[in-house]
């Protein structure tokens, strides 16, 4: 069976002497993994339309033992100039690891695909703070997955807004200033509840435009990251090496 359809590499690895075993994010059919037969070769046709972060109009063979092969690819858009700084590089790295492991596999990818093209398209035109598209796509594709935090109000009394809110990173709720006890609770002023409010509920279009001062867009992008590790209950070698490099 040969299917076609849209996809972004989002990770490579070598395997046998000239191939290429590459995990791409689909529009017809989610995370999948396949098989560039002689993607090593420079002179192979789909060598540069199957590189990681290329986003390439791909012809994908399945056989009956459920494995795929790239039969043909062309590339839409590479993403070149994120390998010229390792920082947009590494980030890049890491949301595309995100949607390996929260988008759909053997299904539709729905807005996984167009968010992580948005991101890194803002990533390599330096379009907005790294910090907000790291939030943006690390708090979005966990609604995608089901995992939407609770944002409406306090969990116990219902409070739309105080000057300082508190997010519970390993449940996902929220409390307002007097409703919070614990102390492992995160404080966030209004605009950063705002902003994950607008993350979380606002149409895929317009999940990228707001603006807040670079000390608020830290302490949502901590908390962004620190709800994401909690519920994924794992590390993203990733994220390390990008932390990395934005400590240098």
């Amino acid at each position: 069976m040969t299917i076609r359809t849209d996809g972004i590499v989002i990770r490579e690895q070598n395997t046998g002497e000239q191939d290429r075993l590459i995990t791409v994010l689909t529009k017809e059919k989610g995370v999948i993994r396949a098989f560039v037969n002689g993607g090593r070769n420079p002179k192979n046709k789909n060598v540069s339309s199957t590189g990681l972060l290329c986003y390439s109009d791909l012809s994908v063979e399945k056989t009956k033992k459920d494995v795929y092969f790239i039969k043909e690819a062309t590339s839409k858009k590479i993403f070149f100039s994120l390998r010229q700084d390792i920082v947009d590089l590494s980030l890049a790295q890491y949301l595309s690891e995100l949607a390996s492991e929260l988008a759909p596999r053997e299904e539709a990818a729905g807005e996984f695909l167009p968010l992580l093209l948005n991101s890194l398209h803002l990533l390599s035109v330096k379009g907005k703070d790294i910090n907000l598209i790291k939030a943006v796509c690390e708090l979005r594709m966990l609604c995608l997955a089901g995992y939407m935090p609770q944002l409406v109000g306090c969990k116990k009394c219902g409070a739309f807004e105080s000057e300082s809110m508190y997010f519970d990173t390993r449940t996902g709720e929220m409390f307002c200033e007097k409703c919070q006890t614990a102390a492992r609770l995160k404080q966030m002023n209004a605009g950063v509840v705002r902003a994950m409010r607008h993350i979380c509920l606002s149409d895929p279009s317009k999940i990228f435009s707001f603006t807040l001062p670079p000390e608020a867009l830290c302490v949502l992008s901590q908390i962004s990251e620190a709800y994401l590790l909690n519920i994924t209950n794992r590390n993203f070698k990733t994220l390390s090496f990008y932390k990395t490099m934005t400590e240098i």
